[in-house]
């Protein structure tokens, strides 16, 4: 053992008695910091402001599934509801009109067309008839993948796989036709790889650098929107957006996790609004889905789904909604179903 004279040691020990002294100050800032991150557990950087205008939508009904609901789908106003080995079908009102079990115990997302149910598994995709029998499925095309949200578009389906940071393109019977990969590289942290098909576009959030970005269906890459932030029209926290939809006029519609809000924004990356904040969902921490029928919002979230239909009397308070001047079908809607 090496020597050490009497300066040096005590040198040291004063060392350790102000590290000690430091280490406990910092460990008071560490519980406070720890404390403000409990009650925000998405480590999110950044704070939102407060959304100081007033919601032009207003809760019409509501309904609960039986257990947590994995994913939300809907076509023509019908409702599909996934949770653990189960799909629900409901109408646009909140009745259940059938039910039907599945093999595969997580469905990460769902969509829903005129030739069947897409279920998305973690690595395997499933196709169920609208009577509930298993029509065909297919595993991932990839070694590792991790697939987290598809979208369907006439002949295709698209798929995002957080693991390989791409999208993969199907057939709607399951051959594998391309990968596309953003120009930029998609930096996706968790399971926040929404995906959309707009008419004959696409939209996927690249959630860790908190942008959409906009392709071709044939993965041409045409252009990107968004910036971090906590202001309406910026996605805040460590990867936002979570889930992407779309209006019937082609409007965009993103809903972020952290402090939850559901978002407008037109098909060029133009802000409109915020339509939801968090308090409207219900609070909480994680996003809620949302998909769009005509002139209602259908939100999920827990085992709830919302239902929120555009109000002129909420509008005229003052909303972002109010204000914009585009022709858009969710605001034909009236507090009636």
């Amino acid at each position: 053992m090496k020597n050490i004279s009497r300066k040096k040691f005590l040198n040291v020990c004063g060392s350790i008695v102000a590290g000690g002294a430091i280490a406990g100050v910092s460990g008071v800032l560490l519980n406070r910091t720890t404390s403000r991150a409990a009650a925000n557990p998405s480590g999110a950087r950044y704070r939102q402001e407060e959304n100081t205008s007033v919601s032009p939508y207003r809760q019409v009904a509501s309904f609960e599934a039986a257990d947590n609901i994995q994913s939300l789908a809907q076509h023509n106003g019908t409702i599909y509801l996934a949770t653990p080995q189960t799909v629900s079908v409901y109408d646009s009102r909140g009745t259940m009109t059938r039910r039907f079990a599945v093999a595969a115990e997580t469905v990460r997302d769902m969509a829903a067309g005129s030739d069947g149910i897409y279920l998305l598994h973690p690595a395997a995709i499933s196709v169920y008839s609208h009577d509930g029998q298993l029509l065909r499925e297919w595993s991932a095309c990839s070694e590792l993948s991790n697939y987290c949200s598809l979208a369907l578009s006439d002949d295709f389906v698209f798929v995002t796989d957080m693991d390989n940071k791409n999208i993969c393109k199907y057939t709607r019977e399951g051959n594998f036709v391309t990968f596309i990969n953003s120009p930029g590289r998609f930096i996706i942290p968790s399971l926040t790889f929404g995906i959309e098909c707009v008419g004959d576009l696409l939209y996927c959030s690249n959630s860790g650098r908190h942008q959409v970005e906009k392709y071709t269906l044939n993965g041409e890459y045409i252009g990107t929107f968004g910036k971090a932030g906590g202001a309406p029209g910026l996605f805040n926290g460590c990867c936002n957006p979570v889930h992407i939809s779309c209006t019937p006029g082609g409007d965009i519609i993103t809903s972020e996790k952290g402090i939850p809000r559901i978002s407008c924004y037109g098909g060029d990356g133009i802000f409109r609004g915020i339509l939801l904040d968090g308090k409207q969902l219900g609070g909480g921490y994680t996003a809620y889905d949302v998909k769009v029928w005509n002139d209602r919002l259908f939100v999920a979230g827990k085992k709830k789904v919302t239902v929120f239909r555009y109000d002129e009397t909420l509008a005229s308070a003052g909303s972002a909604c109010a204000s914009c001047g585009v022709s858009c079908p969710l605001r034909r809607g009236g507090i009636n179903m």
